[in-house]
């Protein structure tokens, strides 16, 4: 039997943590290639900012050509020089609905919150299986799945000079 699944990056998390520790990219087509091995997808959804700048729009293109759905949300500058632009609760939420049709959820994250949404995912029979940067990922997360890779050098793009 095949197994269906659910995958879900939160595309800033990773091109922040594997820049910070690896100063490297993440490679979305080796990630792919193992992620959807033996299994059929359900769904695949890419969560991301937009800044609306080329070199982002071909980056979401080269998902799309992959096979993920991408989902933007416009980069919020605010007045005090913060910046606002996260999926916590969009991933969650698609995670909760989505899942209905997955036997295992597949998420891109080393965000500790994301800690409750696995559990509920568990709870509900889903098994979850979690891909980050070890070193920059909450404990209570890895723990909370029921499978945990690290991004290692097998999923990083070679360093381009």
């Amino acid at each position: 039997m095949t197994t269906r699944t659910l995958i879900l990056v939160d595309v800033q998390n990773v091109y922040y943590t594997t820049r910070q520790i690896f100063r490297q990219n993440f490679d979305y087509n080796r990630f792919w290639a193992a992620a959807t091995n033996n299994r059929q997808v359900v769904g695949a959804y890419a969560y991301a900012i937009d800044r609306g700048d080329a070199k982002q729009t071909q980056f979401q293109n080269i998902l799309r050509a992959i096979g993920f759905e991408v989902k933007l949300k416009p980069f919020i500058q605010r007045a005090d020089g913060s910046a606002k632009g996260d999926w916590d609760v969009g991933i969650t939420v698609d995670a909760l609905q989505q899942s209905a049709e997955a036997d295992e959820v597949i998420l891109v994250s080393g965000d500790g919150d994301f800690d409750v949404l696995v559990r509920a995912l568990r709870q509900n029979g889903k098994l979850v299986h979690v891909y980050s940067v070890e070193k920059l990922t909450a404990q209570s997360l890895i723990r909370a799945a029921d499978q945990y890779t690290a991004i290692s050098a097998e999923f990083l793009l070679p360093k381009s000079d």
